[in-house]
């Protein structure tokens, strides 16, 4: 996709991402910016990765408000901006950007959003031991997230061990440990975890097998939640269903994340019941 012209004076913003034509982001975000009559778009922008850092560039002409981001850039976006917020950078991770007259603000909207249905259901996170599935851009966010607000025990499960070690030295903190999917080992921390959180693209399509075989689901208790960061009932929230477990899909994060980043680039407070709908509209029209 080419760079989109500067031509007009609409504000704009775009989702820079590879693939990007799943997003529900522009339908959600362009209900928003009519709900308060703000002149803008948000639109689509396909970015491969030896295209990341001229996209990025383009975003400091006039008409651009920001961006988002989403896999595989949220990591990788870091060395191409001016500022880091101190909590992205703690993550590592970056998935929106402010403009500010010729500054670039990396910000990660990404941690208020996983979190807000947890609040929302009275979640004692004290208490909680933690299973993380993934260690990339998504998954540095809720590491952060669930660490701050204070989960017992965090264990990392990813299927490059060293990657998931990379991202627990990172954060530095004793609760928590490291585990490779495929291990034994992963079926025991299942069987002590409240919390399972698939933060990896797998499920994205409907073929996909769920990530925990049926058997290592038999091993959560019963009272577990199993959250998936995709925004649509993937395999592992249907398996996880059917074995009778709570469950909960990436369309409250998508939405709560989105409002974060509308308010970071208009300074307007964020229509979250307008987003909501359109966002839901979207998903069901696709289903």
């Amino acid at each position: 996709m080419s760079t989109p012209s500067t031509a007009t004076t609409k504000q704009r913003v775009r989702l820079l991402g590879y693939p990007v034509g799943h997003s529900l982001s522009p339908l959600m975000h362009g209900a928003a910016f009519t709900a308060l009559g703000i002149d803008a778009e948000y639109a689509l922008w396909e970015t491969h990765p030896t295209q990341l850092a001229a996209h990025v560039a383009a975003l400091r002409d006039a008409p651009y408000l920001g961006a988002n981001l989403t896999i595989p850039h949220k990591e990788q976006v870091l060395p191409l901006l001016d500022e880091v917020s101190p909590l992205a950078l703690r993550a590592g991770a970056v998935n929106t950007i402010v403009k500010r007259g010729a500054t670039l603000r990396g910000e990660n909207t990404d941690i208020g959003g996983f979190l807000w249905p947890l609040r929302a259901g009275g979640a004692e996170f004290k208490r909680w031991r933690v299973t993380l599935l993934g260690a990339g851009g998504a998954a540095r966010g809720v590491a952060v997230a669930l660490l701050d607000a204070g989960v017992s025990r965090l264990t990392i499960a990813n299927r490059s061990i060293e990657r998931a070690r990379a991202l627990a030295a990172a954060l530095d903190d004793e609760r928590i440990e490291v585990l490779q999917l495929g291990e034994r080992w992963v079926g025991g921390a299942l069987s002590r975890s409240d919390l399972v959180v698939n933060a990896t693209a797998a499920g994205w399509r409907p073929e996909d097998p769920p990530l925990l075989a049926p058997e290592l689901l038999q091993r959560l208790p019963d009272h577990a939640l199993v959250y998936d960061l995709t925004y649509r009932r993937t395999p592992l929230l249907r398996a996880a269903e059917e074995r009778g477990l709570a469950t909960i899909d990436g369309l409250p994060m998508l939405v709560e994340q989105g409002a974060l980043a509308f308010q970071f680039w208009t300074g307007r407070e964020a229509p979250r019941p307008i987003m909501w709908a359109a966002a839901q509209a979207g998903r069901d029209g696709r289903a």
